[in-house]
């Protein structure tokens, strides 16, 4: 059974509290089942992406991993980074958008 969406980023935002980092929901979407989208700060400048992979993606022999991610964008550019989300939104007006802000660049995800 999958966590809804309220479930999984509250519990993120959880974690990287937890582990000395600062994270922020930015946008709430659907709570039921809205994508959600990652933004790592590195706090040099650089600013990484994260956006649902296809769940075909997601490894029957790893039990207990509810979501899986991929690294969509890696910029120094602000101004890149908010298009190809107004984009997103454009798509799917029901996303997440939560912003992770750590020096040492812990994204906390599970990626393919």
């Amino acid at each position: 059974m999958r966590l809804t969406s309220v479930m999984w980023v509250a519990a993120y935002v959880r974690r990287c509290h937890s582990s000395g980092a600062y994270a922020v929901v930015r946008r709430r979407g659907a709570a039921e089942a809205g994508a959600i989208f990652v933004i790592l700060d590195s706090l040099d400048g650089t600013r990484t992406l994260y956006a649902p992979a296809p769940q075909s993606e997601l490894d029957e022999r790893a039990p207990g991993i509810d979501r899986v991610f991929r690294e969509v964008l890696r910029t120094d550019d602000v101004l890149t980074m908010e298009a190809k989300l107004g984009r997103e939104l454009d798509f799917d007006p029901d996303l997440w958008i939560v912003e992770n802000e750590d020096r040492e660049g812990r994204h906390f995800l599970d990626l393919v």
